[in-house]
């Protein structure tokens, strides 16, 4: 068992051996959650003249904010998104996309930021470690509404707060003990939390399935893909570290290894297969999102526009 499977276990889904691990990670664990929450009652919010939703969760890793982001963005003409960029081989600011015209490769841009690009024809797609220089750069092409992809946990701004929630959480404890960034209960200071099968519904389709796959993942906690995998068709699971790029030739040497008739992957593994020869069977996920949502970020953005 890795280091990296056996923390995901932990946080995700602890087994019995795994508690005297959080016992004794704990005391790290509350002073964490005790300096995150000082952060937050403490920093001052910068406000700007346009409209900001952030899409955020308190859980490391994946929660489902990538397909949440591109179920909103799709309602929105010419929004302007904003992420970090986890995993890009770049620095800096970068304009991934400008209304649907691809600016950047994959390796700039990350998994993440460049299939948001790939997907949202109308909208565009920053980078930037700095979310404030990201927020002006963006004024100043003339955005009109900004989705901060990630944005949580950035509390020196003032903004719209979505927060997603998984359907089920059985360790809520402060890294390094359990999954937190905060403290569970700092879930006060969203102004909309989004559980997963409540508010959101994740709907998962198989695009060009074969006969024998090999599940090929980069994700975080890629063990939350299980209730969507076929039950016959899959003959082996490689699980990479969350936001690797994939080789080829060592994609080629899994295939042959396990005498596979295609790689299987999500749809963020597969923008960093772009011009592989490979037979490649896709996880499609949409998210449905409920009205009342939408409805809660027609309102903030209403009231942003009459403020100014």
């Amino acid at each position: 068992m890795s280091l990296m499977h056996f923390f995901e276990t932990l946080f995700f889904a602890p087994r019995w051996y795994h508690y005297l691990f959080i016992a004794l990670l704990s005391p790290f664990a509350i002073g964490y959650g005790i300096v995150m929450s000082i952060r937050r009652s403490f920093t001052k919010k910068k406000k700007f003249d346009i409209p900001i939703v952030s899409v955020g969760n308190l859980v490391v890793g994946g929660s489902g904010k990538t397909p949440f982001v591109i179920a909103l963005a799709s309602r929105y003409k010419h929004a302007t998104i904003i992420s970090r960029g986890y995993g890009r081989q770049s620095k800096g600011l970068i304009e991934i996309s400008k209304e649907g015209r691809i600016l950047a490769d994959v390796h700039q841009s990350g998994d993440e930021p460049m299939l948001m690009a790939q997907s949202l024809p109308e909208c565009s797609v920053i980078v930037s470690e700095d979310r404030y220089k990201a927020i002006r750069f963006a004024i100043n092409q003339g955005a009109k509404l900004i989705i901060l992809d990630d944005g949580f946990n950035r509390m020196e701004i003032e903004k719209f707060e979505i927060l997603l929630e998984p359907s089920s959480i059985q360790n809520i404890l402060p890294f390094p003990a359990g999954p937190m960034r905060e403290f569970y209960f700092n879930r006060k200071y969203a102004d909309v939390i989004a559980k997963e099968q409540n508010d959101f519904i994740r709907h998962v389709s198989i695009q060009n399935p074969t006969s024998k796959m090999v599940l090929v993942t980069a994700i975080s906690n890629p063990q939350r893909l299980e209730p969507y995998l076929p039950k016959v068709e899959i003959v082996a699971k490689i699980y990479f570290q969350d936001h690797a790029y994939f080789e080829e030739s060592a994609l080629k040497k899994i295939l042959k290894q396990y005498e596979a008739t295609s790689l299987l992957c999500t749809s963020k593994d597969k923008v960093k297969m772009k011009g592989f020869k490979l037979p490649i069977s896709e996880m499609k996920l949409k998210l449905e999102i409920k009205n009342h949502i939408f409805e809660s970020v027609d309102i903030y953005i209403k009231k942003s526009i009459k403020k100014d």
